[in-house]
């Protein structure tokens, strides 16, 4: 039987190339469409392209805020993209007095002035060589904002853009990435199908 991925649609993520990376991983992406099955899905992806305040006022207005929030303070197999690791923090720049889900300490921020922004494009990523979700490797990137703090209980992976940033963070079965696996080429397809792997039910 085909293993199933529930995507929590945010209404500004780019679903189509998401899943088309979970089928080449051999998984069922579907759709989530109430807070119950966030909590009861074996494995949660929440990707997000777009603003932090719009992806927010979808997600607490269909009543899935504290459904998320429980997932990752749990450490249940959870994969959130770009936008969905921004959203993990108390708040952004980008969209000022709107809270995120506050699982972590700090707020996003964004690149100095003096850089190009957004950064469109591929950049190393740096990780712990003992953890068991990070890898280093070279990530394509699509962001004007970013988490410079290191949140505490997390193992993260950095990369540089006017200083070092949050790349990719981890705990338990929740893999967050700043950039985009499902852009990354094969080595963003190893990151996931590694995710996949490792938070499969059962261990196995």
């Amino acid at each position: 039987m085909t293993r199933q991925v529930s995507l929590v649609p945010t209404g500004t993520a780019n679903l189509a190339s998401v899943m088309a990376a979970l089928h080449r991983a051999d998984v069922e992406p579907v759709l989530v469409k109430d807070p119950d099955t966030i909590r009861s899905t074996d494995s949660l992806v929440l990707p997000g392209v777009g603003a932090f305040g719009a992806a927010m006022q979808t997600i607490r207005g269909r009543g899935w805020v504290e459904a998320i929030r429980e997932r990752i303070q749990q450490g249940r197999p959870t994969l959130t993209i770009c936008l969905g690791l921004q959203i993990l923090a108390g708040g952004s720049e980008e969209s000022p007095g709107v809270e995120g889900l506050s699982v972590v300490s700090g707020a996003c921020t964004r690149f100095p002035n003096h850089l190009r922004v957004p950064q469109f494009g591929w950049s190393e990523v740096s990780a712990p060589a003992s953890s068991r979700l990070l890898l280093s490797g070279y990530a394509y990137f699509a962001n004007s904002y970013c988490l410079r703090e290191k949140p505490e209980g997390w193992e993260v992976a950095t990369s540089e853009y006017g200083g070092d940033y949050v790349a990719a963070m981890a705990r338990g079965d929740v893999l967050a990435c700043q950039f985009h696996p499902e852009l990354s080429g094969e080595w963003g397809q190893d990151l996931i199908q590694g995710w996949l792997q490792q938070t499969q039910a059962g261990g196995q």
